[in-house]
Protein backbone atom coordinates (compact mmCIF):
# COMPACT_ATOMS: atom_id res chain seq x y z
CA UNK A 1 0.00 0.00 0.00
CA UNK A 2 1.36 3.40 -0.95
CA UNK A 3 2.22 5.92 1.74
CA UNK A 4 -0.57 8.37 0.90
CA UNK A 5 -3.20 5.64 0.93
CA UNK A 6 -1.97 4.38 4.30
CA UNK A 7 -2.07 7.88 5.76
CA UNK A 8 -5.56 8.39 4.42
CA UNK A 9 -6.78 5.25 6.16
CA UNK A 10 -4.99 6.18 9.38
CA UNK A 11 -6.74 9.53 9.46
CA UNK A 12 -10.07 7.96 8.55
CA UNK A 13 -9.91 5.27 11.25
CA UNK A 14 -8.31 7.67 13.78
CA UNK A 15 -8.02 5.37 16.80
CA UNK A 16 -4.82 3.31 16.93
CA UNK A 17 -4.53 0.52 19.48
CA UNK A 18 -1.10 0.43 21.10
CA UNK A 19 -0.59 -3.22 22.02
CA UNK A 20 2.02 -4.15 24.60
CA UNK A 21 2.08 -7.80 25.64
CA UNK A 22 4.79 -10.20 26.78
CA UNK A 23 3.02 -13.00 24.90
CA UNK A 24 2.37 -13.18 21.16
CA UNK A 25 -0.86 -15.15 21.58
CA UNK A 26 -2.23 -12.50 23.95
CA UNK A 27 -1.20 -9.77 21.54
CA UNK A 28 -3.09 -11.58 18.76
CA UNK A 29 -6.15 -11.88 20.99
CA UNK A 30 -5.91 -8.21 21.95
CA UNK A 31 -5.71 -7.24 18.28
CA UNK A 32 -8.78 -9.36 17.57
CA UNK A 33 -10.65 -7.75 20.47
CA UNK A 34 -9.80 -4.28 19.16
CA UNK A 35 -10.87 -5.27 15.65
CA UNK A 36 -14.14 -6.70 16.95
CA UNK A 37 -14.79 -3.34 18.60
CA UNK A 38 -14.15 -1.40 15.40
CA UNK A 39 -10.51 -0.36 15.89
CA UNK A 40 -8.58 -1.34 12.78
CA UNK A 41 -5.23 0.33 13.41
CA UNK A 42 -2.93 -1.85 15.52
CA UNK A 43 0.51 -0.78 16.73
CA UNK A 44 2.84 -3.42 18.18
CA UNK A 45 5.59 -1.84 20.27
CA UNK A 46 9.23 -2.86 20.46
CA UNK A 47 8.94 -2.92 24.24
CA UNK A 48 7.49 -6.46 24.05
CA UNK A 49 9.83 -9.49 24.23
CA UNK A 50 9.32 -10.66 20.62
CA UNK A 51 8.18 -7.64 18.59
CA UNK A 52 9.12 -8.95 15.14
CA UNK A 53 7.47 -12.32 15.73
CA UNK A 54 4.37 -10.57 17.06
CA UNK A 55 4.19 -8.15 14.12
CA UNK A 56 4.57 -11.04 11.70
CA UNK A 57 1.88 -13.09 13.45
CA UNK A 58 -0.61 -10.21 13.50
CA UNK A 59 0.10 -9.47 9.84
CA UNK A 60 -0.45 -13.11 8.86
CA UNK A 61 -3.75 -13.23 10.72
CA UNK A 62 -5.30 -9.93 9.63
CA UNK A 63 -3.55 -8.92 6.40
CA UNK A 64 -4.99 -5.80 4.80
CA UNK A 65 -8.11 -5.82 6.97
CA UNK A 66 -6.16 -3.72 9.46
CA UNK A 67 -3.35 -1.18 9.38
CA UNK A 68 -0.45 -2.72 11.27
CA UNK A 69 2.32 -0.56 12.66
CA UNK A 70 5.47 -0.84 14.74
CA UNK A 71 5.89 1.37 17.79
CA UNK A 72 8.79 2.44 20.01
CA UNK A 73 11.10 1.93 17.04
CA UNK A 74 14.67 2.99 17.79
CA UNK A 75 17.12 2.73 14.94
CA UNK A 76 17.20 1.70 11.30
CA UNK A 77 17.69 -1.99 12.08
CA UNK A 78 14.44 -2.16 14.07
CA UNK A 79 12.56 -0.19 11.43
CA UNK A 80 13.84 -2.42 8.62
CA UNK A 81 12.95 -5.61 10.47
CA UNK A 82 9.47 -4.32 11.35
CA UNK A 83 8.72 -3.36 7.75
CA UNK A 84 9.91 -6.76 6.50
CA UNK A 85 7.62 -8.42 9.07
CA UNK A 86 4.61 -6.51 7.76
CA UNK A 87 4.47 -3.14 9.49
CA UNK A 88 2.75 -0.52 7.32
CA UNK A 89 3.80 2.45 9.46
CA UNK A 90 6.56 3.22 11.96
CA UNK A 91 6.29 5.16 15.22
CA UNK A 92 9.11 6.30 17.51
CA UNK A 93 9.27 8.23 20.80
CA UNK A 94 12.21 10.22 19.40
CA UNK A 95 13.32 11.75 16.12
CA UNK A 96 15.97 9.69 14.36
CA UNK A 97 16.66 11.17 10.95
CA UNK A 98 18.00 7.91 9.53
CA UNK A 99 14.72 6.17 10.40
CA UNK A 100 12.76 8.96 8.71
CA UNK A 101 14.93 8.67 5.60
CA UNK A 102 14.53 4.88 5.47
CA UNK A 103 10.74 5.04 5.76
CA UNK A 104 10.54 7.76 3.12
CA UNK A 105 12.60 5.58 0.76
CA UNK A 106 10.34 2.59 1.39
CA UNK A 107 7.14 4.64 1.01
CA UNK A 108 6.14 3.86 4.61
CA UNK A 109 4.53 6.52 6.86
CA UNK A 110 6.76 7.49 9.77
CA UNK A 111 5.76 9.23 13.02
CA UNK A 112 8.80 10.32 15.04
CA UNK A 113 8.48 11.74 18.53
CA UNK A 114 9.11 15.36 19.48
CA UNK A 115 7.86 17.86 22.05
CA UNK A 116 8.92 21.46 21.49
CA UNK A 117 7.80 23.55 18.49
CA UNK A 118 11.35 23.52 17.12
CA UNK A 119 11.68 19.74 17.46
CA UNK A 120 8.27 19.19 15.90
CA UNK A 121 9.01 21.46 12.95
CA UNK A 122 12.44 19.93 12.35
CA UNK A 123 10.99 16.40 12.38
CA UNK A 124 8.35 17.44 9.84
CA UNK A 125 10.91 19.18 7.62
CA UNK A 126 13.04 16.03 7.72
CA UNK A 127 10.19 13.98 6.24
CA UNK A 128 7.89 12.95 9.09
CA UNK A 129 4.36 12.23 7.89
CA UNK A 130 2.85 12.92 11.31
CA UNK A 131 4.83 14.11 14.32
CA UNK A 132 4.14 12.21 17.53
CA UNK A 133 3.97 14.76 20.34
CA UNK A 134 5.40 12.99 23.37
CA UNK A 135 4.66 12.97 26.24
CA UNK A 136 1.26 14.43 25.34
CA UNK A 137 -0.34 13.40 28.64
CA UNK A 138 1.59 16.19 30.37
CA UNK A 139 0.79 18.77 27.71
CA UNK A 140 -2.87 18.21 26.83
CA UNK A 141 -5.10 19.35 23.95
CA UNK A 142 -4.48 23.03 24.77
CA UNK A 143 -0.84 22.54 23.79
CA UNK A 144 -1.94 21.08 20.44
CA UNK A 145 -4.21 24.05 19.82
CA UNK A 146 -1.35 26.41 20.61
CA UNK A 147 0.98 24.51 18.26
CA UNK A 148 -1.45 24.48 15.36
CA UNK A 149 -1.84 28.27 15.40
CA UNK A 150 1.68 28.96 14.03
CA UNK A 151 2.19 25.49 12.50
CA UNK A 152 -1.12 24.54 10.83
CA UNK A 153 0.70 22.65 8.07
CA UNK A 154 2.36 20.18 10.45
CA UNK A 155 0.30 17.01 11.14
CA UNK A 156 0.54 15.96 14.79
CA UNK A 157 -0.76 13.21 17.04
CA UNK A 158 -0.58 12.68 20.81
CA UNK A 159 0.84 9.80 22.75
CA UNK A 160 -0.63 9.62 26.21
CA UNK A 161 -3.74 11.21 27.63
CA UNK A 162 -6.25 9.81 25.13
CA UNK A 163 -9.44 8.33 26.57
CA UNK A 164 -13.13 8.17 25.70
CA UNK A 165 -13.72 11.45 27.52
CA UNK A 166 -10.87 13.30 25.74
CA UNK A 167 -11.28 12.06 22.14
CA UNK A 168 -13.28 15.12 21.11
CA UNK A 169 -10.86 17.52 22.78
CA UNK A 170 -7.86 16.07 20.95
CA UNK A 171 -9.59 16.04 17.57
CA UNK A 172 -10.87 19.59 18.04
CA UNK A 173 -7.32 20.67 18.88
CA UNK A 174 -6.01 19.33 15.57
CA UNK A 175 -4.81 15.77 16.25
CA UNK A 176 -4.73 13.64 13.09
CA UNK A 177 -4.57 10.20 14.74
CA UNK A 178 -5.21 9.10 18.33
CA UNK A 179 -2.99 6.27 19.60
CA UNK A 180 -4.48 4.67 22.74
CA UNK A 181 -2.67 2.33 25.10
CA UNK A 182 -4.01 1.34 28.50
CA UNK A 183 -7.34 3.09 28.05
CA UNK A 184 -8.03 0.62 25.24
CA UNK A 185 -5.83 -2.44 25.77
CA UNK A 186 -6.41 -2.63 29.51
CA UNK A 187 -3.40 -4.38 31.06
CA UNK A 188 -5.34 -6.25 33.75
CA UNK A 189 -8.02 -7.39 31.31
CA UNK A 190 -5.31 -8.53 28.90
CA UNK A 191 -3.48 -10.54 31.57
CA UNK A 192 -6.73 -12.10 32.79
CA UNK A 193 -7.95 -12.94 29.31
CA UNK A 194 -11.05 -10.74 29.60
CA UNK A 195 -10.90 -9.59 26.00
CA UNK A 196 -14.52 -8.47 26.04
CA UNK A 197 -13.35 -5.51 28.15
CA UNK A 198 -10.97 -4.47 25.36
CA UNK A 199 -13.71 -4.84 22.75
CA UNK A 200 -16.01 -2.63 24.81
CA UNK A 201 -13.27 -0.01 25.18
CA UNK A 202 -12.78 -0.06 21.41
CA UNK A 203 -16.49 0.37 20.77
CA UNK A 204 -16.69 3.33 23.15
CA UNK A 205 -13.67 5.04 21.59
CA UNK A 206 -15.05 4.64 18.07
CA UNK A 207 -18.43 5.93 19.25
CA UNK A 208 -16.68 9.02 20.65
CA UNK A 209 -15.06 9.63 17.25
CA UNK A 210 -18.41 9.24 15.50
CA UNK A 211 -20.05 11.65 17.96
CA UNK A 212 -17.35 14.26 17.34
CA UNK A 213 -17.63 13.95 13.56
CA UNK A 214 -21.43 14.23 13.61
CA UNK A 215 -21.43 17.57 15.40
Amino acid sequence: MLRDATLSRLKEWVIAAVVRSDDTDKALAAAQACYDGGVKVIEITFTVPEPIETIRAVNEKFGDSILLGAGTVLGVDNATAAIKAGAKFVVSPVTEFDVIKLCNQKDIPVMPGAMTPTEIYQAWRAGADIVKVFPASHLGPKYFKALKAPLPQVPIMPTGGVSVSTVGDWLAAGAEVLPVGGALVDKQALNEGRFEVITKNAQELMAAVKKFRSR
